[in-house]
């Protein structure tokens, strides 16, 4: 499978909190706030943006992520994401290796759902080690995403 790392997600209690500390600390670029709301799923976020590196801090409001937050505290690394420049190709890969990809809520995925509300193209391993988490986005769909969250 074609990978390339992108980033981790961070699970945070205060958006603004988080953003404004990694902003005077490390002098990260901080885009827009941004809303991912499905299925139950409610969170905000933002990219936190380091040179060419960058991490999303993520403020649970509801969903899994929120349970996860409310029980582990935050700061909590739980997921890495990976772009790839073929997402049909990789869910295939997958599908290939007796590996069901998920949706956002761990629920199957099927080939024709790959959009998620950011508009990039998704998909989620089942988490086979606790609470960590591995996604796989589009390369194009997302640095797309990334750059408008910057505009």
């Amino acid at each position: 499978m074609d990978l390339k790392f992108s980033h981790v997600d961070v699970l945070v209690n205060d958006l603004e909190e988080a953003c404004a500390y990694y902003a005077q600390i490390l002098n990260a670029r901080i885009s827009k706030t941004l809303v991912w709301e499905r299925g139950g799923l409610h969170v905000r976020y933002a990219i936190a943006l380091i040179g060419e590196e960058r991490f999303m801090l993520v403020q649970p409001l509801a969903g899994n992520l929120k349970t996860l937050l409310d029980a582990s505290g935050e700061g909590m690394i739980y997921r890495h994401c990976y772009s790839t420049p073929d997402i049909e190709k990789a869910y295939d890969e997958l599908i290939a290796a007796g590996v069901q990809p998920e949706d956002e809520n761990g629920k199957p995925l099927a080939r024709a759902d790959l959009q998620s509300p950011s508009g990039t193209r998704i998909i989620w391993l089942p988490k086979r080690f606790g609470h960590f988490s591995i996604e796989i986005l589009e390369h194009k769909t997302l640095e797309a995403f990334v750059a408008a969250a910057f505009s």
